[in-house]
């Protein structure tokens, strides 16, 4: 069968938003070729081998399986990362965060050193430490399997050498001993900010680590615990960026001006829908 004629046929057996990019997207794993060149040579010929792996995967998609999942890699600021089933699937919101970062550190050269807390797949250590020579890193999670999986994308982007990874709850300790700094001039924060009751009502329920989507009652309770740790790891003058539900970001920012002291300078961004995403807290 021809690329093209698999491709409409597979446009129109498929449910969901984006049929056709879906169907695009799994051509191309199945092509080993990126989505633009399927696009551009419909004339290809799928061997029987190539035409069984499309089925499965459209059968596992049909199954309600993500698409990242099933492929085993997304892109996240233009870069294809390795995803599991062990990690959280990348969003384009968190961007706006890795943007603020970046756009903060270049302007800042003499700040380096970085907490990815909650790093998942890694893709908020690994993006900064690709753009942002000099980085010190380090990403921590509470899950072993998630750490692994970082490991391999910060090889895969050779940027191993500048992210370090540790598996603890937040943040570890202060006696501790780390393979980076002993304070931070940049804590970042993509952490479970679902409530847990409007979790069970979404269709990712089930689908992606709940250990990665559950905020507590309110949205909040991993946030509050690192609220009280952040303060003994931040730098003079460091900077939180965090990530918000889209409706808990008053609620989020008044925990903030709650926990921190009032010299601290708050402000929450909007993401490019207008929902409240991010979180900004510096120090004085």
């Amino acid at each position: 069968m021809k690329a093209g004629e698999l491709l409409t046929k597979l446009t129109t057996e498929l449910q969901g938003e984006w049929p056709e990019l879906d169907s695009q997207i799994i051509l191309a794993h199945a092509l080993g070729q990126p989505r633009t060149w399927v696009l551009a040579h419909p004339e290809t010929s799928l061997s029987n081998q190539q035409i069984s792996q499309v089925q499965d995967a459209v059968s596992k998609l049909q199954a309600g399986v993500p698409l990242p999942y099933i492929i085993g890699h997304w892109e996240f600021f233009g870069m294809e990362f390795e995803i599991t089933r062990d990690v959280l699937i990348p969003r384009p919101e968190t961007e706006l965060l890795v943007e603020k970062a970046i756009h903060w550190l270049q302007a800042s050269p003499e700040r380096r050193t970085i907490a990815d807390v909650g790093t998942g797949s890694g893709v908020i250590a690994v993006t900064i430490a690709v753009h942002v020579p000099g980085a010190r890193i380090l990403g921590t999670d509470i899950s072993c399997a998630a750490l692994k999986v970082a490991k391999r994308n910060a090889v895969k982007f050779d940027v191993s050498s500048h992210v370090d990874f540790l598996e603890c709850n937040l943040l570890p300790p202060h006696f501790d001993p780390l393979p980076t700094e002993r304070h931070f001039d940049l804590i970042c924060a993509n952490l479970p900010y679902i409530p847990t009751e409007k979790l069970h009502r979404l269709p990712i329920y089930g689908r992606e680590p709940e250990v990665a989507l559950d905020g507590g009652a309110d949205g909040l309770e991993v946030y509050r615990h690192l609220f009280e740790l952040a303060p003994d790891w931040l730098a003079p003058g460091g900077m939180i960026l965090i990530e918000t539900e889209a409706m808990l970001g008053p609620q989020t920012l008044s925990l903030a001006y709650d926990m921190f002291p009032d010299e601290v300078t708050l402000h929450l961004h909007q993401d490019l829908a207008d929902h409240d995403r991010l979180l900004e807290i510096m120090l004085p």
